[in-house]
């Protein structure tokens, strides 16, 4: 992409010769027609006012946009490749509209496009390009635009505004009351037959484009900066856009996508969305919906807002994406908005170098992580990263991070984590020196959402299980499975809330295999577990687990493999577990595990038939030991080589006190600095 200036229009006006009619005094007096005052305008290189007949603009002239310009029906404009359009800073006077009957031709090319901008750019300079034609919109026939009051709307859906080609427009968006902006490009009720083709709306106070009802449909969008909807609709509008690459690296703005009112079923083939800025990608109010496919998001807070409580069967996702509600239902009362997380792909559908011909200062800073790994990947030590958003190790792909690299995770919640996919791998080369420390700024449980990592191990929910973070797949039956190696991490602020029933943890390892490395590592003050098996026979060892609201460290799925050395304290009151087994008892290896509570609470739970082999426990300050939750057998939980010694709590029938074996040499981690690493 052309990294130029987007003030394109600070040179002074010349125009040149051929624009001037030289005549010797010798010669008779020419005889030339009487032109009306627009067209005169337009041979001096201005436009305003209305357009009753046919005119081609100079290239070679810019021209100065001072008012309203109107192209009435039976009139059309011709603006061929490279013509620039400077539009005055005058707000909502300011702006170009086709009503219904004429007609806009903008013939740019990828060398020479057509630019209409004014001249800082800046949003809600001006009020954009306004299109009106006669197919149908569910506001009726010959409805009134909350722009300009112009009529739309008929009942010829292959009705013709003209085309629209290799058009870049900046600076829209002026404000015409708190309910009401001009859009980059507004299409009321246009038909099928315009054509609209790479077109780019950057920099604008409210949509890029939008459309109220129609048939038009439009391809390769580069929507940069809109400080509303990329892309908005409504009124029933049932056209398509193809290939649209849409970026958000300012604060405030509303969605990628924002659909009202009747769903018109619109389709919508390769979209790829960045944000730098948290925010919502998908909105829905009322029954709008959709067909999506090819969807690429990254960065956003929010993948799917149905915003009036709508049903998410509305938008149809042909990739398989499926909706994971996240928000409480209390906050859904509240509010009727119900939000969800979809497990899209980071990879992008749309390249933003396909828009090499749109002049854009757009960059993203190397220091960001979000998005996909698919080569190798080295981060810099010296440099402070951020992670922003989701950033995903795809197959084939590694992700290295060498000692003391520090990275700062935004209070994002479930839309910032790292995840290695099955085939990739990751490589945290921390020290006892220079650990690595991912964290959010006040490291505040639930801030992010933590590290995952999928396998291609054993797990009892089977081959290409499905994650419930992220939607990733997990499970095979490669026992021996290699994702790399973890050394001297700090995890901080992790644990964010997906809905009432799931949240990530600080490492959450789906079926990961032995020949994965995971030692010295630190979890603390996470919303959930501090580190979590699903399946899998991957082992951890020398682990330091501080103040994790759920389970410290919890399993499932038939998880096999061992922990050594695990040194655990619990200091604030409300939490779950030390231990929390679960379903198939895959009879998991603990060694010297230490766990401290000042607040009471349960030390060991097991659920199902869940169980395991402890070897040097050291368990002081748990209100109860051992909590066999679903009424196991304690012989599924072996304790120094013997089933577990213990007495049911009065009262009790399934809680008990441990009569032995729990009070081995607690292990010494006065050594372990490393965990006191912060950003």
């Amino acid at each position: 992409m052309k990294k130029l200036s987007l003030k394109l229009f600070s040179l002074a006006l010349v125009f040149t010769a051929s624009h001037l009619t030289s005549c010797s005094s010798d010669d008779p007096a020419p005889i030339v027609a009487s032109k009306g005052e627009v067209i005169e305008d337009l041979d001096a290189g201005t436009m305003k006012g209305t357009l009753d007949e046919d005119y081609t603009l100079d290239a070679s002239t810019v021209y100065n946009l001072t008012g309203q310009f109107i192209i009435e029906e039976g009139a059309t404009l011709n603006i061929p490749a490279g013509t620039r359009i400077l539009a005055d800073n005058g707000g909502t006077d300011v702006y170009i509209a086709v009503l219904q009957g004429g007609e806009i031709n903008i013939n740019g090319n990828a060398g020479n496009p057509v630019v209409m901008s004014s001249a800082d750019g800046n949003p809600g300079d001006w009020g954009g390009l306004t299109l009106c034609g006669k197919a149908t919109t569910t506001a009726g026939v010959d409805a009134q635009a909350e722009v300009g009051g112009f009529i739309y709307g008929g009942n010829d859906d292959t009705d013709s505004s003209g085309i629209i080609r290799y058009l870049q427009i900046v600076g829209t968006g002026a404000q015409i009351n708190t309910e009401s902006q001009y859009n980059g490009v507004s299409f009321y009720a246009v038909g099928s037959s315009t054509l609209v083709d790479h077109v780019a709306v950057i920099n604008g106070s409210d949509d890029g484009v939008e459309f109220f009802g129609g048939t038009v449909s439009a391809s390769n969008l580069y929507l940069e900066n809109n400080d509303d909807d990329s892309i908005d609709w409504t009124e029933g509008w049932n056209g398509t856009v193809t290939n649209a690459y849409i970026s958000h690296t300012v604060a405030g703005f509303s969605t990628v996508f924002e659909g009202d009112k009747d769903n018109g079923n619109p389709k919508f083939n390769n979209i790829t969305a960045i944000s730098t800025v948290g925010g919502t990608a998908l909105q829905f109010k009322k029954q709008s919906g959709g067909t999506i496919t090819g969807l690429s998001l990254s960065g956003y807070d929010t993948d799917l807002d149905m915003k009036d409580g709508g049903d998410p069967a509305n938008v149809i996702f042909n990739d398989g994406y499926a909706p994971v509600a996240f928000a409480t239902p209390e906050k859904q009362v509240e509010t009727g908005d119900y939000f969800y997380a979809l497990n899209t792909s980071v990879l992008p559908t749309v390249d933003a170098s396909d828009f090499d011909w749109v002049d854009s200062n757009l960059s993203f800073e190397t220091s960001v992580l979000q998005g996909a790994v698919t080569g190798n990947v080295t981060l810099d030590a010296s440099v402070n990263y951020t992670l922003n958003s989701s950033y995903i190790v795809q197959s084939g792909g590694k992700l290295t991070i060498p000692a003391g690299t520090k990275i700062t995770a935004r209070d994002g919640g479930t839309g910032v984590y790292i995840a290695v996919l099955q085939g990739g791998e990751i490589d945290i080369q921390g020290t006892a020196s220079d650990p690595v420390v991912i964290a959010s700024a006040n490291a505040q449980g639930g801030d992010w959402g933590g590290l995952t990592i999928c396998g291609n191990a054993t797990t009892t929910a089977g081959v290409d299980a499905v994650a419930e973070v992220g939607g990733f797949v997990y499970g095979g039956t490669l026992d021996t499975d290699n994702s790399g190696s973890i050394k001297y991490l700090v995890l901080k602020g992790t644990g964010a809330q997906i809905n009432s029933e799931s949240q990530y943890n600080g490492l959450s390892l789906y079926a990961v295999g032995s020949g994965t490395t995971i030692e010295n590592i630190a979890v603390i003050n996470g919303s959930d577990d501090g580190v979590e098996f699903f399946g899998g026979t991957v082992s951890a060892s020398s682990l330091y687990l501080e103040n994790n609201d759920d389970d410290s460290i919890d399993w499932t799925e038939g998880w096999s493999g061992s922990v050594t050395n695990a040194y655990i304290s619990h200091t604030v009151a409300g939490f779950s577990t030390v231990f929390e087994g679960d379903k198939d008892n895959g009879n998991p290896t603990f060694t010297n595990i230490t766990a401290i509570s000042s607040v009471g609470g349960t030390g060991l739970q097991f659920k199902k038939q869940s169980g395991g082999t402890i070897t040097g426990l050291h368990l002081v300050g748990y209100d109860v030991d051992l909590d066999m939750k679903d009424g196991g057998a304690l012989a599924n939980v072996q304790i120094e080589g013997a089933d577990a010694d213990a007495t049911l709590i009065t009262g009790e029938t399934k809680k008990y006190t441990l009569n032995s074996g729990k009070d081995a040499t607690a292990i010494d981690i006065s050594g372990w600095t490393w965990k006191n690493a912060n950003l």
